[in-house]
């Protein structure tokens, strides 16, 4: 097929073993790192990857809420975006934000190398499972994220759709929200690992069912949940939603989604670095690892609900592969422009607006 993408995506990594070298973990509790923060001047700045200018409002109420004298600034936009704003940052000399938290994995490995990130090991390092982490302490993931397809019951009566092969059902055309593969580097290998599975035939049915795309992977659980399509492609949810639930995500065995870490660092040239270190215990905190929307942790300590197993442990995730697809950007090119070809040109302002080159400067 003339991509070596289309090799298969590998065994999952071992959860968490042996102690890593890199410094020990933190021992001090919240309470004494908020005054440390405090004593640094109480201000924290994030530049959190996602889709809305509020997408992370529910993360900076919990934090107020717990630390309410932090002066707290987080920003959302693509993670695309995010992460050459802080390359440009660092070639003027501006760095802005004390924490970066985002989706684009193999930024962080660089990012590592070149010396900008700050190795630091918060409480809980050790359990974190082993590919949700930096040996050395250079960057953890705080959550475990998922794309899948999602159904409306409503809208799709007795018959919903069980997998990805469903959805290429003629009775569906006209019914089906995504979000563009080719703007969001998760959706593409979501696409990928259908078009892996399926072929490219199944590309080609799905082209011909007349699907609204749209930027922002909010887009297609949103329009289910408007009843405006009856089935989204390309967006998070959770299989711990109780069966009421306005939207069901789908996870089928044997059929790809995937699944990672989003990754998160503290600057070196971090003005904040005592705050952006409460912020990652935080993070990691068991009440906040047990508190996740989708019942996923990146603990290994955490015992998801009933009826889940840790995202680790399902093979069809792919968790391993998304770092390895996400590091060869000439491959992610291609694939890009390969699904430009099926689906058309990116098209739409981004859904996070357009914050510019120092937001929170």
């Amino acid at each position: 097929m003339g991509f070596s993408a289309f090799g298969a995506a590998g065994a999952a990594a071992s959860p968490a073993g042996a102690p890593h070298p890199g410094g020990p973990e933190e021992t001090r509790t919240l309470d004494e790192l908020y005054q440390a923060a405090l004593g640094e001047g109480g201000k924290l700045i994030i530049y959190a990857g996602g889709d809305t200018p509020t997408q992370q409002d529910g993360t900076k109420a919990a934090f107020k809420a717990r630390f309410p004298d932090i002066a707290l600034t987080l920003i959302v936009d693509y993670s695309k975006y995010h992460d050459v704003r802080v390359d440009n940052q660092f070639a003027t000399g501006t760095p802005v934000p004390d924490v970066v938290q985002l989706q684009t994995v193999q930024d962080f490995v660089r990012w590592k190398e070149q010396g900008r990130l700050l190795r630091y090991k918060p409480a809980g390092f050790s359990k974190v499972y082993d590919a949700f982490k930096d040996p050395q302490g250079a960057w953890v993931a705080v959550s475990a994220l998922a794309f899948s397809f999602m159904y409306g019951p409503p809208a799709v009566g007795s018959a919903p759709p069980r997998t990805p092969l469903d959805l290429v059902d003629p009775k569906w055309k006209g019914k089906i929200a995504s979000s563009f593969p080719h703007d969001d580097d998760a959706v593409l290998y979501l696409y990928s690992l259908y078009a892996q599975t399926y072929g490219w035939d199944w590309v080609a049915k799905l082209a011909a069912q007349d699907v609204r795309f749209a930027r922002g992977s909010n887009t297609p659980g949103e329009a289910v949940m408007a009843g405006e399509k009856a089935i989204g492609i390309g967006g998070a949810g959770s299989l711990a939603a109780p069966a009421s639930a306005p939207v069901r995500f789908v996870v089928a065995d044997g059929h790809p989604f995937m699944a990672w870490g989003q990754r998160a660092a503290i600057l070196k040239q971090a003005k904040n670095p005592a705050a952006a270190k409460l912020y990652l215990n935080w993070q990691l905190s068991l009440t906040q690892q047990q508190a996740s929307f989708n019942g996923w942790s990146v603990r290994t300590d955490v015992t998801p609900p009933a009826g889940l197993k840790p995202i680790w442990k399902y093979p069809n995730a792919h968790l391993d592969g998304f770092p390895r697809f996400m590091a060869d950007r000439a491959e992610v090119e291609r694939w890009k422009q390969t699904f430009a070809l099926y689906f058309g040109e990116v098209k739409g302002d981004p859904t996070p607006g357009w914050p510019g080159l120092r937001p929170g400067a």
